[in-house]
């Protein structure tokens, strides 16, 4: 049974109870009580079981609910509701937009959830459970999972915001080429949330405007405003997106002034000096003939002939308001 992560009665004389064998997880599903069951979707032995006990759970909707690779999404299958959706991953050591994937599979007496890694919202539900507090319908229990994840992916947007907001704090200052990595990795963050909020928002509508038979008025309603609270969630990600990119461009632009002017700077190091070496280059030929080779003074007045050169070039620059 490792790949049977925990299963639980959600109502009835036995709400809140966990079925720890499989004879009884397998009793309880075909009962008409409801119950809750959650499978390691990753584990080799989940498919096979589920097709080998689950007889009600039909191959495209298993195959569904183990895919390797999911995007949020909510669709009616012939023998349920599968609603897939991804929660903020707060796994210690991983990223936290690298989201983990919930898929949810709903009839008038049960539920199978699966996922591939742990996830916070089903840890808090689990003990709300155990606590005699959970959920009593399909709809209470998707809207409870729906509204905790959303509570979490606007606490995980806020802090983004608030980074962003600091960020874009110092570069309207100081702008510095030290600054483009961190424009960067925020804006890979805010992209990966995006990809998959997106499809997310679109499924929380689906089930709110959808008038399954599962879900009460209520449950509909909490839907719908958990759907609005994703959509101000996408569109401060898609903002937050517009404003890293102007970031980085005020990054570029700022490194390429800064280059412009050194540029500019050896520019003018090279006017001055092109002369001064052309005239050290002609004297230093090794011919005979060459006036002042035998006087004592000859390299003193070149060098000061030099220095009234440099200083009669920098004279015009600055008459011509090049430096």
């Amino acid at each position: 049974m490792d790949h049977i992560e925990f299963a639980y009665c959600l109502n009835g004389s036995d709400a809140g109870k966990r079925l720890d064998s499989q004879d009884h997880i397998v009793e309880r599903l075909k009962a008409d009580e409801l119950a809750w069951l959650h499978l390691i979707a990753d584990h080799p032995d989940t498919d096979p079981w589920m097709e080998e006990v689950l007889d009600f759970v039909e191959a495209p909707t298993r195959a569904a609910l183990t895919a390797k690779s999911t995007r949020p999404r909510a669709s009616v299958q012939e023998d349920g509701l599968v609603v897939i959706l991804r929660g903020v991953n707060l796994n210690p050591g991983e990223e936290v937009e690298d989201m983990v994937s919930l898929r949810v599979f709903l009839n008038p007496a049960r539920i199978i959830t699966l996922s591939r890694r742990p996830l916070r919202t089903l840890a808090e539900l689990r003990e709300q459970v155990e606590a005699g507090e959970g959920p009593q319908s399909v709809g209470a229990f998707l809207t409870g999972i729906v509204e905790r994840m959303g509570g979490r992916i606007d606490e995980t947007i806020f802090e983004l915001a608030e980074r962003v907001d600091v960020l874009e704090d110092e570069v309207i200052s100081a702008p510095a080429p030290e600054q483009r990595a961190q424009v960067v990795d925020e804006r890979q963050e805010v992209i990966d949330l995006r990809r998959y909020l997106g499809p997310q928002r679109d499924a929380i509508s689906q089930l709110a405007s959808g008038g399954h038979a599962m879900l009460s008025k209520q449950d509909r309603r909490r839907l719908a405003e958990a759907h609005d609270k994703l959509v101000r969630a996408v569109e401060e990600l898609d903002a937050m997106r517009d404003r890293l990119i102007v970031l980085k461009e005020e990054i570029d632009a700022a490194v390429q002034d800064r280059l412009n002017r050194n540029l500019y700077l050896l520019s003018i190091l090279s006017a001055i000096f092109l002369p001064l070496g052309f005239l050290t280059g002609l004297m230093g030929i090794n011919l005979g003939g060459m006036p002042g080779a035998e006087g004592d003074w000859a390299f003193w007045i070149f060098t000061g002939g030099l220095v009234v050169v440099g200083i009669a070039q920098f004279w015009v620059l600055r008459r011509l308001k090049w430096i």
